[in-house]
């Protein structure tokens, strides 16, 4: 009698399953207990799989207690390679930032664990480090998509910095928005805090002019 093997299909929800529950029990326990004080053995323990399994989907604690944060952040490099192409490359940018936000599968400001997450990275070193690396693949990730858009080679983008100067303008705009929200204790809206951040990059800023207290505006 032949054994029936699991489908590919099958295994990877399950792996994702399994990563999940690891990445919920990580970020869970960092909460209740402090960074230092969590161990991957205590993850495994939580999530009730062996220690092993940890490793095979993570490289260490902070990874797990991360895992949330780099799958918004492919969630919004899919959603900017779906957007028209027609988009100009900033504003599709933004618009796949509110196209993450409004999905149903629940982002940062609908997740009640998020505010606490954030806060406990800006007073942990290696939390933060993890998340800085995080935040520039992903953002590696969106130059490629832009150069994609505008025609330029993602191999050869010392060329045309456009590319490069979106995302980080985009991702600036982002990150204001998000540290905004976190430091206010989630008491404002986070998509009209992007919103807002956004609008800055769509309009003209006042320009103090050096050694002057005078203010003017761009020609």
């Amino acid at each position: 009698m032949s054994v029936e093997r699991p489908r590919p299909d099958r295994r990877r929800r399950d792996a994702r399953r399994t990563r999940e529950a690891l990445s919920r029990a990580a970020v869970q326990l960092v909460l209740e207990r402090g960074l230092h004080d969590v161990s991957v053995e205590d993850i495994a323990e939580r999530a009730d799989v062996a220690r092993r399994t940890f490793s095979r989907h993570f490289a260490g604690k902070e990874d797990a207690v991360l895992d949330g944060i780099r799958a918004d952040m492919d969630r919004i490099n899919a959603a900017l390679r779906a957007r028209p192409v027609h988009e100009p490359p900033l504003v599709a940018f933004r618009a796949a930032v509110f196209d993450w936000l409004a999905d149903d599968e629940p982002a940062w400001h609908r997740r009640p664990e998020m505010l606490g997450l954030m806060s406990l990275a800006e007073r942990e070193p290696t939390l933060y480090a993890a998340a800085q690396h995080i935040q520039v693949e992903a953002q590696e990730g969106a130059v490629r998509i832009i150069a994609e858009r505008l025609g330029v080679d993602p191999d050869d983008l010392n060329r045309d910095l456009r590319p490069a100067v979106v995302v980080a303008v985009g991702a600036g705009a982002l990150v204001a928005a998000e540290t905004a929200w976190a430091r206010g204790g989630g008491a404002e809206s986070l998509p009209d805090l992007v919103g807002r951040a956004f609008d800055t990059l769509t309009r003209e800023l006042p320009i103090v002019a050096p050694g002057t207290t005078e203010r003017t505006e761009h020609p």
